[in-house]
């Protein structure tokens, strides 16, 4: 199609006025998962990185490199086992905003087309169901701020035995209050949030060197610290714990991996998309991982133990001001962290249940009460528990999406899509077989099989000692399930046939747009 004209551009790329009437009473169409208009797709470069600096820099990014300091990994093995992980995760990341950039089309409507019109519920729901996960982990992290600067003013609040849950509650109900603001509101939020969270992360360093240095440890000592190997051991040992912080750190941003196009699709270009996340996201990432192993090695020398939670770290404040300004930065980068990454893409997952009857705001309010189903609590408590037992499982679970979504768009369809079939029944090009799609189907439960049954038999009392295979394979659950189910995906459908767009069927497109 040379010389493209702009209607066969907006035909092509984005529904109508018409087309949006026309759409309006079908039961798989609302407001809140509509195509974005390509006015309306405005972030630059420095916007999608601004958003990742934003994203990156919370807490949980400093507890995968101090998690693996706690398991017995040295502080700068920790660091290249992060920093590896999320280069390795940007790939699936960079090509599934392709899609949302081109199209504008939310993650509810991307799952369409791959798993159809009403598949699309399965990849949508495992996203939703990993996001609350981490929505509750976040709110729990959020919890200790709120408790502490609360107790600056009532210290007997600090002392109850139910501050935290209430804390809890009151950071649920915070985030969700600010989502319902929606993508102006966390645009705003992201400027704001990006020179805080940097004046945290130093801050944590800061903390880290003072107190190491007050009890006899230079900064030499520490980052010239080497594996611990009895605590490596007890993890299965130094490969095992390396492969598995390795799975975990790739899962750590696989859920954005897959519902990346709820972000991509207010870019204004391939290009500002691809370079905003390239620039955004592995050096904050670095500069996390950095700090995180070296709080935990700093708390080993100091306390005994690598601090796994660096909130742990307003245990140690004595100053009121001082803990009001950290608490204060450790909400914020908790918030907009936990709005961006874990209660948009669950919203949009539940809104996408029924469109018609649930909109964003009732998602956003599902996401809330689903915060307390995973009890963050338990996840925190141990590092093995958030790696290996949360991001270990769902990790494997959704890295088969993420090589489906890959193989259907770029290889299957060949970037070409009909957008106004996402919301058709019967006789839409996304339907397949009464809604679903059984080849992407059949690929990802080829893909998660095998390292799920793994990882439940590595679960206590008797971690690890199982069968050599299955260890293999779920230490590297997210790389094994990417590839099996690529390759599976692309296999059975080339099989039943290629379902890429031809000419005549561009053409139709756009004279009907």
């Amino acid at each position: 199609m040379a010389n493209i004209t702009q209607r066969e551009i907006n035909g092509l790329y984005e529904l109508t006025d018409k087309a949006r009437k026309d759409l309006q009473g079908n039961p798989y169409w609302n407001d809140d998962i509509a195509p974005t208009p390509i006015s309306s797709r405005t972030w630059k470069t420095r916007d999608v990185t601004s958003l990742w600096v934003t994203i990156c820099i919370c807490i949980p990014a400093f507890t995968m490199a101090a998690g693996l300091v706690a398991l017995g990994l040295s502080p700068w093995l920790a660091v290249l086992n992060v920093t590896l992980g999320n280069l390795l995760v940007l790939i699936p990341i960079q090509l599934n905003s392709a899609a949302g950039t081109k199209y504008g089309i939310p993650f509810p409507l991307f799952c369409r087309m791959s798993f159809g019109v009403r598949g699309a519920h399965i990849p949508s729901l495992a996203r939703a169901v990993a996001a609350t996960g981490w929505n509750g982990v976040q709110c729990w992290i959020g919890a200790a701020a709120i408790v502490a600067m609360v107790s600056v003013f009532a210290p007997s609040f600090g002392e109850m035995a139910n501050a935290r849950i209430i804390g809890f509650i009151f950071f649920v109900i915070l985030s969700m209050w600010v989502t319902a603001y929606g993508e102006r509101g966390i645009k705003k939020l992201q400027f704001l949030a990006a020179p805080v969270l940097s004046i945290l992360t130093v801050g944590v360093f800061a903390w880290a060197t003072v107190m190491a240095t007050n009890n006899g440890y230079s900064v030499g000592d520490i980052l010239q610290a080497s594996n611990d190997y009895v605590r490596l051991a007890a993890g299965g040992g130094l490969v095992l714990v390396f492969l598995g912080g390795l799975t975990a750190n790739i899962g750590f941003w696989g859920t954005l991996a897959i519902n990346i196009p709820d972000f991509s699709r207010y870019a204004s270009s391939q290009r500002a998309q691809f370079r905003g996340q390239l620039f955004g996201m592995p050096f904050p990432m670095f500069a996390c991982a950095f700090i995180g192993a070296y709080m935990g090695q700093a708390t080993a020398l100091v306390f005994g133990e690598a601090f796994f939670d660096p909130t742990r770290i307003l245990e140690h404040l004595y100053h009121p001001v001082l803990i009001l300004i950290v608490a204060a930065a450790v909400a914020f980068a908790t918030l907009t962290t936990n709005i961006m990454a874990n209660i948009v893409a669950p919203a949009n997952s539940f809104s996408n249940l029924a469109p018609r009857k649930i909109s964003f705001k009732v998602g956003v309010i599902i996401t809330g009460v689903l915060a307390f189903a995973l009890q963050p609590w338990a996840l925190l408590a141990r590092p093995d528990n958030l790696f290996f037992n949360f991001i270990g499982v769902y990790g494997g679970i959704i890295a088969p999406l993420a090589a489906i979504f890959i193989a259907d768009y770029f290889i299957i369809k060949e970037k070409k899509l009909d957008i106004k079939s996402l919301f058709l029944a019967d006789k839409g090009r996304y339907w397949y077989s009464g809604g679903f799609n059984m080849n992407a189907i059949i690929a990802w439960a080829c893909g998660f099989i095998l390292p799920t049954i793994g990882r439940i038999l590595a679960l206590p009392p008797t971690p690890w000692q199982t069968n050599t295979f299955f260890i293999r394979i779920t230490a590297n659950a997210y790389i094994f399930g990417f590839a099996v189910a690529f390759i599976v995906y692309v296999a059975i459908m080339k099989r039943d046939g290629k379902s890429t767009l031809s000419d005549e069927d561009l053409k139709d497109i756009t004279e009907n747009a």
